[in-house]
């Protein structure tokens, strides 16, 4: 991997973890090890924003889930995530979502969050997976109520990649910014009876209850889905560039795992369900079961 992008993810690292400290150029320089300019220049150049803008876009959505989950106040949470007046949040805010903070806070609709993706991730999509070794997969029965998912639909992706050149990655700032049954978003592979025509098999959504009528954003769908039991298949811990492997050792699992032993058969009228890949608790991928007639 070229080092100017390991040198652009270690600033989002940093910035990550500084996000309520101020952060320069000199400070950024020090974690990518290269000079101040050029650390600019590759910020920008790998990104698409520079790293003013960028720290900007990352307090901002911050700022907002504080707001709407924590119920801060304004003056609170602008002088916490770096801003130097109320003032100058609001307006920030403003340009940003297209509201106020204290219309938000009254409010919280739907807002496309900023999602700092990393770039060494890119770097790191790969046709052709090698296993290095077996990981140990937990698999647990659970049991999802009768629900809406509020999704974004494709054109004819069927998987992440494919999705995301159709529709954008800002769907997933929006869907963070949404109340969920399960506490974050979801991806969904949708069985035939739930897609639309010329639409696509993969889709990303947030999942509400089956009585929800609040706001829906332009674009998106609302389906019905019935309560069904899914076996959780979750893999180990794994380290952030290694996303990829733990990714297909989870499917592999699911693959060749045999429910009959549990006394279930897989049902595949009910979508197969994706959970954001994080390092620290490992994959999560979930397929729907019934007993075995």
């Amino acid at each position: 991997m070229k080092e100017q992008i390991l040198a652009v993810q270690r600033m989002q690292d940093y910035i990550e973890t500084h996000l309520d400290e101020k952060i320069g150029l000199s400070e950024l320089s020090k974690v990518s090890l290269f000079s101040p300019w050029y650390s600019y220049r590759i910020f920008q150049e790998y990104t698409g924003m520079t790293p003013a803008h960028y720290i900007r876009r990352f307090r901002l959505a911050k700022a907002a889930l504080r707001l709407k989950n924590e119920k801060d106040r304004i003056i609170d949470t602008a002088f916490d995530l770096g801003f130097g007046s109320v003032d100058g949040f609001t307006r920030a805010f403003n340009r940003e979502f297209g509201m106020c903070p204290s219309g938000y806070t009254a409010n919280p609709v739907p807002i496309t969050l900023f999602v700092p993706y990393g770039v060494k991730f890119r770097e790191l999509r790969k046709d052709q997976n090698d296993m290095k070794k077996t990981n140990n997969i937990f698999i647990q029965v659970i049991h999802k109520p009768e629900r809406k998912v509020i999704c974004k639909r494709g054109v004819k992706a069927e998987d992440y990649f494919p999705y995301c050149e159709e529709v954008g990655c800002d769907v997933w700032g929006m869907l963070l910014s949404m109340d969920s049954l399960c506490g974050e978003p979801v991806c969904l592979w949708l069985p035939q009876q739930y897609k639309k025509p010329n639409t696509s098999t993969y889709v990303q959504g947030a999942e509400v209850s089956a009585d929800y009528v609040g706001p829906v954003p332009e674009g998106f769908d609302t389906i019905l889905l019935p309560a069904a039991d899914y076996l959780m298949f979750q893999g180990e811990p794994f380290a952030e560039e290694d996303y990829c492997d733990a990714i297909v050792s989870v499917q592999q699992a699911m693959d060749n795992y045999d429910p009959a032993v549990i006394g279930y058969v897989w049902d595949d009228s009910n979508p197969r369900i994706q959970l954001e890949p994080r390092g620290k608790r490992g994959y999560i991928e979930m397929r729907a079961i019934k007993r075995n007639a």
